[in-house]
């Protein structure tokens, strides 16, 4: 039995948080909300995500800060950085350790829309479990 896949969204703005979780269940995957790194580090829903959606800029563990943790742990997962501030230097690092996608907010719901279907439709992309 297929399950549906798993969407983190890690965004210290609520209003955004909810507004790219809506999005993600309107597409039909299962989104799951944190309101910080530190939270998503610490959740069950770690292990089940296939796809993470982040802010580069947060209060405590930064978006950049959370990749590079998830890579020394072991934890490989396509990631969507999204941010108000955007800068060629992060967005540089962001690409160079593994990120899919860097969008700059605001950004069009249909661009966010083809990276999630980018990494979970590729033949090379991430398989969840």
């Amino acid at each position: 039995m297929n399950k549906t896949p798993m969407i983190s969204i890690v965004d210290d703005d609520e209003s955004v948080r909810n507004a790219i979780g809506n999005l993600v269940r309107s597409i039909g995957y299962e989104p799951t909300l944190f309101s910080c790194a530190e939270d998503f580090l610490a959740s069950a829903q770690l292990d089940d995500t296939c796809c993470l959606i982040t802010d580069v800029h947060m209060q405590g563990m930064s978006g950049l800060d959370l990749q590079f943790e998830l890579i020394n742990t072991g934890q490989h997962m396509p990631i969507i950085f999204v941010t108000a501030y955007p800068e060629e230097s992060i967005r540089k690092r962001a690409k160079a350790a593994g990120a899919t996608c860097y969008l700059s907010k605001p950004f069009d719901g249909q661009t966010m829309i083809d990276c999630i279907e980018e990494i979970l439709h590729s033949p090379n992309g991430h398989t969840c479990n």
